[in-house]
């Protein structure tokens, strides 16, 4: 959630691109290096606490997180080939982590 909120902050900075010493695009930057930088420590406890193929398998839900926020801050339109691009990851993460429990006897690492 943390990487797609930068996204909408740079999009949001993107607006004020005409002045970039103006109040509004500092303020939408500096935000972006905000959430950036809680978004590095956050992931530094996460690697500690999970395996690594669930952790890094998790990461493209950014992507929902994307979708949702352009639809309600940007009112972008949500396209079928969006859905379907979702569906696709999220199988392919399926995939990835239910293999790595068949590799370890059934038992989740």
């Amino acid at each position: 959630m943390c990487s797609s909120l930068s996204g909408v902050c740079s999009k949001m900075a993107s607006r004020y691109t005409d002045n970039i010493f103006s109040l509004q695009f500092i303020f939408w930057f500096g935000l972006v290096f905000v959430i950036m930088f809680g978004y590095a420590i956050i992931w530094q406890q996460i690697l500690k606490r999970m395996p690594l193929t669930v952790a890094y398998a998790n990461k493209p839900v950014t992507l929902i997180w994307g979708i949702i926020w352009g639809q309600l801050i940007f009112d972008e339109k949500i396209t079928w080939n969006m859905l379907l691009g979702a569906c696709i990851i999220f199988a392919g993460i399926y995939f990835v982590t239910s293999g790595d429990r068949e590799e370890n006897g059934g038992k989740r690492v």
